[in-house]
């Protein structure tokens, strides 16, 4: 069965102090409108999980969701924001940095790129930031459905190729329309989670 079908959204947080405690979770991040929203409820086998929105930056908050077995995900601010006012954008970039820094039981990073135009700037910032964290990160090359199979196999060879030498990264297409690349993802996540449990240092 799926690890993310029985997905129930579980708390939405705008303050650090308020996350809630948790053994294990993965977070979904992204930059604006490159699907992430759609990914999470695709994942889930829901049409509104997640909120999906035409309007880029609608994802203000972490929200967090009940996998069950004290496992959950979470759906991180997208960056990349839309037109929104300064100081709302500052408080994403903080609430987004710390959680990332900070969280102990985060054990990794779904990471959303549209596949028409993976490695953008903000998310090469991304991955840099991200990259002494020493966890890992599988990255959804998403929108695929909108390339030819031929531009899909170079998108993804390029992005592969691109990212070599960063440590702990794996990388995939993914549609959220076709619902292609489902299984990828969940294989990927049981394993984080399955070696979270073996390793006895996060008892």
């Amino acid at each position: 069965m799926s690890i993310f079908k029985n997905a129930t959204f579980y708390t939405t947080v705008n303050h650090l102090k308020d996350l809630p405690p948790t053994r294990a979770e993965v977070a979904f991040v992204g930059r604006s409108n490159a699907g992430k929203s759609s990914a999470i409820n695709t994942l889930a086998n829901r049409t509104r999980l997640a909120f999906v929105s035409k309007t880029p930056g609608r994802t203000q908050h972490i929200n967090f969701f009940d996998l069950g077995s004290e496992r959950f995900m979470v759906d991180l601010p997208g960056y990349g924001y839309a037109e929104v006012p300064e100081a709302v954008r500052a408080h994403w970039v903080q609430l987004l940095g710390r959680y990332l820094q900070t969280r102990e039981s985060l054990i990794g990073l779904i990471m959303i790129m549209d596949s028409r135009r993976p490695l953008l700037e903000l998310d090469r910032q991304m991955l840099a930031f991200f990259r002494n964290s020493d966890r890992p990160v599988h990255i959804l090359l998403s929108k695929s459905d909108k390339l030819s199979r031929n531009e899909q196999q170079q998108t993804l060879s390029m992005v592969k190729r691109e990212l070599a030498d960063y440590p702990h990264v794996s990388i995939q297409l993914f549609s959220s329309l076709k619902k292609t690349g489902t299984e990828e993802v969940e294989k990927v996540v049981t394993q984080w989670f399955a070696a979270m449990e073996e390793d006895p240092d996060t008892e």
